[in-house]
């Protein structure tokens, strides 16, 4: 390589390694992102397979809220700021769960979605 190409090439990397470096930040919260959604989502799915498996069972409804809020709870401690948040409070929504009442089970069916809504709004 001739003296002037070198340099153009060493700019080029340079440029390139600060680009990447700089990028490296923004593309690993997204996919501390993706995996906390993917994790939440896979909670709320198992929450309710158990839940259609035996939907007038208040004990088996108590136990698999229970589960849920703990691994919410637990997937919340990985992460900080507004994803941290979101997962909380669907762990907390998870805990309201906790005393099998079978009467409240549709309605927080539909709040789930708000859930993921807030996860996914932090994530962005």
């Amino acid at each position: 390589m001739t003296p002037p190409r070198r340099r153009l090439a060493i700019a080029a990397a340079t440029l390139t390694l600060a680009v990447l470096s700089t990028a490296c930040g923004a593309v690993g919260q997204a996919v501390d992102c993706n995996t906390a959604a993917s994790e939440a989502s896979k909670i709320a799915s198992e929450w309710s397979s158990a839940m259609s498996s035996d939907p007038t069972n208040t004990e088996a409804l108590g136990k698999a809220s229970k589960t849920a809020a703990d691994k919410t709870k637990d997937l919340a401690a990985k992460y900080d700021g507004d994803v941290a948040a979101a997962l909380n409070d669907m762990a907390a929504g998870f805990q309201t769960m906790e005393k099998g009442d079978l009467n409240s089970v549709t309605e927080f069916s539909s709040k789930m979605q708000g859930f993921t809504t807030k996860i996914t709004a932090a994530c962005s």
